[in-house]
């Protein structure tokens, strides 16, 4: 069973944002990505595999990718 970005719905329960403050992830199924309700970075999703690099994440209210 797959649930949204085609990644498994026990595994979303889980996931959480890979910076010190460990918030949790939720989908931002237009963009594709994670989003951490902390932080606001986004987290990609690429082909059903969350990337949870802060090199490869962007702070949603600049675009840009983290420093």
């Amino acid at each position: 069973m797959t649930g949204p970005l085609g990644l498994d719905p026990a595994l979303l329960e889980i996931l959480a944002c890979p910076d010190t403050h460990h918030s949790p992830l939720t989908v931002d199924e237009e963009t594709g990505e994670l989003v951490c309700t902390t932080c606001d970075r986004a987290f990609p999703v690429r082909d059903a595999i969350p990337v949870l690099l802060l090199d490869e994440a962007r702070h949603r209210g600049t675009g840009e990718a983290s420093p």
